[in-house]
């Protein structure tokens, strides 16, 4: 069960068996897609497919396996999507029975996937549902009854259905898992599998992701047969058309470079690694004038869906989030990302740099470090493949503007007598960042030991909402 050599570059060495894989299509109309998908494409000024696009639609409309990597913001949805749902064109799904599956790690990116296809779907009259936590099951159970061909769903709630007998998987015969990296983590794995096992053996399976590393292994080998591996762009390709810059902060000062950042002209998408952390950074940066709106786990599946809406519609200029919008989240025109807190995994830098210069734009990729901090941040942007700009700067610099735009905040608080309190010190250390606000214990909060116990009741509950969906 080796995989094919594509002709594109991919970082698995070629097997002696390897078959010659076709060349990328020059243009949509040279494949074998429906009028009705051809006329959809051409009404929403799609003219040309993105080079992932390109290289697997001939292989997956052919019913091939594939294990897929592009850059972040290529058109993997496309990629995968256009054939799923042609090849499923036609037939009807029975009560209960979906056709296609699409699974994906977090409830942002099924309904952006969701939103993606329904055009496409709707030209070739395929019925389309999205299966996620944090919304009504009722309704999800009621559009399964009805029948829907392809269903776009979070493991956790997709499990739950079936459990309740709301939907079986051996009529799919074909299944995408999108962002299979994640997918591969101990927090999804389990479920995934479990899925995997119970459709249809003889179905079409494919697996698409930034980045495919050897965590993907174990379900490449298990699930996908004779697979094709096209890969566009290497994993340093996914953040080349993007600045990037290590901006070297005194801690008392951090929390004031951020601020400054945040009240810039434009959206910016802010990533610390606690739900904590960013619900009072938002507090403080609205109490300091700041249209900022917060992203995380615990929020419900409507707040979350409005805060999207906000940002994307410009009413928030500045979202604070987890790693939660690492993936799925794609913003037109969102030229900065900031890393408040630095990642500690490569793969995780890659998927946060890649919310800007989506779609063959440019961008422009920030990270906060303290001086100790050097060293590691060094490390995981090498393995990442990147090479930052290094500067050393304090809020109020000329140098901090140009970098990234930022400005003094107005400090007229947003949410007059709802008790959210403007921060008498806008200097003092950011709390969400291992401090406290007992200043008798100094800079270094309450202790290190405390701050590494919250992260790890962070992590074990994100886990656990993960793997319900």
């Amino acid at each position: 069960m080796k995989p094919d050599e594509s002709a594109i570059t991919h970082s698995r060495p070629a097997p002696s068996t390897a078959t010659t894989a076709p060349p990328p299509a020059a243009s949509f109309a040279d494949l074998a897609l429906p009028a009705e998908v051809l006329r959809t494409l051409t009404g929403r000024g799609v003219r040309e497919p993105f080079p992932i696009q390109a290289a697997t639609l001939p292989d997956a409309l052919k019913g091939r396996d594939i294990l897929g990597r592009g850059r972040t913001g290529s058109g993997k949805t496309l990629a995968f999507g256009l054939p799923l749902l042609t090849r499923t064109a036609g037939r009807r799904a029975e009560p209960k029975q979906p056709l296609a599956l699409i699974l994906v790690p977090t409830r942002e990116l099924a309904q952006q996937v969701t939103d993606a296809l329904t055009p496409y779907a709707e030209a070739l009259r395929l019925r389309m549902a999205a299966v996620v936590g944090g919304t009504p099951i009722g309704r999800q159970i009621s559009a399964l009854r009805e029948g829907a061909e392809v269903v776009v769903a979070t493991p956790g709630r997709l499990h739950d259905l079936i459990e309740r007998n709301a939907c079986r998987l051996g009529r799919v015969r074909i299944t995408v898992l999108d962002e299979a990296d994640q997918m591969s983590d101990l927090g999804f794995l389990p479920q995934v599998t479990d899925l995997m096992d119970q459709v249809h053996p003889d179905g079409q399976r494919m697996l698409f992701s930034a980045t495919l590393d050897d965590d993907v292994d174990q379900l490449v080998h298990r699930y996908l047969h004779d697979p094709v591996v096209h890969s566009v762009d290497p994993s340093a390709g996914t953040v080349t058309t993007m600045e990037h810059h290590v901006l070297v902060v005194h801690g008392p000062d951090r929390y004031a470079v951020t601020t400054e950042i945040a009240a810039r002209d434009g959206r910016v998408l802010l990533f610390l690694d606690t739900r904590h952390a960013v619900d009072q950074l938002t507090r403080h940066l609205r109490a300091s004038g700041v249209h900022a709106g917060a992203l995380h786990s615990a929020k419900s599946q409507p707040q979350r869906t409005r805060t999207l809406a906000q940002f994307k519609s410009g009413q928030l200029t500045v979202l604070v989030a987890t790693d939660v919008a690492a993936r799925g989240l794609h913003v037109d025109d969102l030229d900065l990302v900031v890393n408040v807190d630095p990642p500690t995994d490569p793969k995780v830098y890659v998927h946060r740099a890649g919310r800007t210069a989506r779609a063959g734009g440019s961008g422009r990729v920030v990270t906060l470090v303290l001086t100790g901090q050097r060293r590691e941040t060094s490390r995981v942007m090498a393995e990442a493949g990147v090479e930052p700009t290094v500067t050393k700067v304090r809020s109020g610099e000329a140098q901090l503007s140009r970098i990234t735009g930022a400005k003094t905040p107005s400090g007229a608080p947003l949410e007059a007598g709802s008790g959210v309190a403007r921060p008498k010190n806008t200097n003092a250390p950011f709390r969400g960042l291992g401090t406290t606000k007992d200043p008798a214990r100094g800079a270094g909060g309450k202790s290190r030991k405390a701050g590494e116990a919250r992260k790890l009741a962070e992590a074990r509950k994100a886990a656990r909402m993960r793997r319900n969906g």
